[in-house]
């Protein structure tokens, strides 16, 4: 394999849409996320009012890449070898001796194995990995705290309230039932929470169609969200950039590999036609489905056998693991926590922001410091790596992050948004990760500040 990666050579370029195509106004939208999980709990579920109170020093808890014990209501940040570099018991951090009274003297998450090989979703922990659901993260933690403040004992019941919050907010019927508080605030004004594409990356998007690539969109959003989305990003016309648009694809299951569990499906005013189909045999936009038979699809389109594919997304369990393990894509990851650590934003990000919020759309939380989500932590540090005492020894090590591991792992490159490559020629040559080489090779632009300081220590 080359230890170099351009577009140029691949046949098939596929996108997920939320936080990959489609940046948002990530403070605004957490804010609502948030408030969307919290009104559920306490109007359905007769949780505390004072959950609905956040100030904007608590947005330091929202942090990428926890893993939630469902079981004890600790909330923990793993290295790659599945050690626990920090932890908290709801939102309040545990000591050194409290990890190692809780995971033992080399601090071994116990269900590491599970999470690290399939990514499946379990009973006993949740993986907090794309921005739709971590504000869950800061609930999850204060829900703990409110239990004990009550003295209630913390075990995986408050889970299932989580759950139904989170289907009641975003089930595939919410957004034509105006249910819920997210997707009717969205409808009402998306302008505040969906940042539109810059011309840059339409033209990119189209320079590639011109250059004879497949264009696909994949995502788990259903029909009606995804056509809100696109026109408000892309415009009226965005279905002339994509060959293939596949909605309601319920990732990660879409990619795994028996085509009998969910066929796909064609659509009428965004309603799904009951009977699935057999095969896909032109392209469209399609709702649901499989990997195998939209390969079968664009071995057609591309006229090769094995045509190449590369995926952007944002989510390690929906987009990088399975698009790399089944499907054998070359894929790109989206890290919007490389520009919290130093990597510039793009001219044209830039130029965006400044246009869609005016000084006084942005509110108190702005002037009092609200954090975005995608910064650094004060509570958790670096998405990256970690610094790590081990049991009875003083000395420290700087230790990669298990979301950084999986990072190198599956993905070809990472970038902090497509604004940052709509601009170079199509036969741009990219360095690629890979175990040979050192762990900050394969970002681009460059870098976080944190790997470089690291690979800085280690040489």
């Amino acid at each position: 394999m080359s230890e170099y990666f351009s577009l140029s050579d691949s046949d098939v370029i596929g996108f997920d849409l939320d936080h990959t195509l489609c940046r948002y106004h990530l403070k605004e939208t957490s804010r609502l996320i948030y408030e969307s999980f919290a009104r559920y709990l306490v109007e359905h579920k007769g949780y505390d009012q004072d959950l609905l109170n956040l100030t904007p020093a608590t947005w330091d808890f929202c942090f990428k890449g926890l893993v939630v014990d469902l079981e004890d209501g600790n909330l923990v940040k793993l290295a790659e070898d599945g050690t626990v570099l920090r932890a908290t018991h709801g939102t309040n951090d545990l000591s050194t001796e409290d990890i190692i009274k809780h995971y033992g003297p080399k601090r071994e998450w116990m269900h590491f194995n599970s999470l690290n090989t399939s990514f499946t979703r379990s009973a006993k922990y949740y993986f907090y990995d794309n921005y739709f659901d971590l504000p869950g993260a800061l609930l999850c933690g204060r829900v703990v705290d409110m239990l004990h403040k009550r003295g209630n004992e913390v075990n995986s019941d408050f889970w299932k309230d989580m759950v139904a919050a989170i289907d009641h907010n975003y089930k595939t019927s919410a957004f034509k039932e105006d249910a819920g508080t997210y997707f009717p605030s969205v409808k009402r004004d998306p302008g505040r929470y969906l940042q539109p594409c810059s011309d840059s990356v339409k033209t990119w998007l189209r320079s590639m169609k011109n250059a004879g690539k497949v264009l696909l969109l994949i995502t788990s959003s259903h029909s009606d969200y995804c056509r809100l989305i696109c026109e408000h990003i892309l415009g009226k016309d965005f279905e002339e950039l994509f060959d293939v648009i596949i909605t309601n694809a319920l990732k990660p299951g879409f990619f795994s590999l028996v085509p009998q569990q969910r066929p796909f499906r064609t659509l009428v005013n965004d309603v799904e036609e009951s009977e699935g189909l057999p095969s896909l045999d032109k392209p469209g936009w399609y709702s649901q489905g499989n990997w195998p038979h939209l390969h079968e699809l664009l071995k057609t389109m591309t006229g090769k056998p094995e045509p190449k594919v590369v995926y952007f997304g944002d989510s390690m369990r929906s987009d990088m693991f399975p698009a790399c393990s089944f499907g054998k894509w070359e894929t790109v990851m989206i890290v919007e926590e490389m520009e919290g650590e130093g990597v510039p934003k793009s001219d044209a990000a830039m130029s965006n922001e400044a246009q869609v919020e005016p000084l006084e759309k942005r509110g108190k939380f702005e002037e009092q410091g609200m954090k975005s989500p995608s910064d650094v932590s004060k509570q958790w540090g670096s998405y990256f790596v970690d610094s790590h005492r081990s049991g009875g020894g003083d000395e420290e090590s700087q230790k990669l992050t298990w979301c950084c591991h999986c990072i190198h792992k599956y993905s070809t490159m990472a970038i902090p948004s497509v604004e940052h490559i709509a601009d170079l020629p199509l036969d741009y040559k990219f360095s690629r990760f890979s175990p040979d080489k050192p762990c900050t090779t394969g970002y681009y632009p460059r870098p976080p500040d944190s790997l470089l300081k690291r690979c800085e220590s280690l040489s």
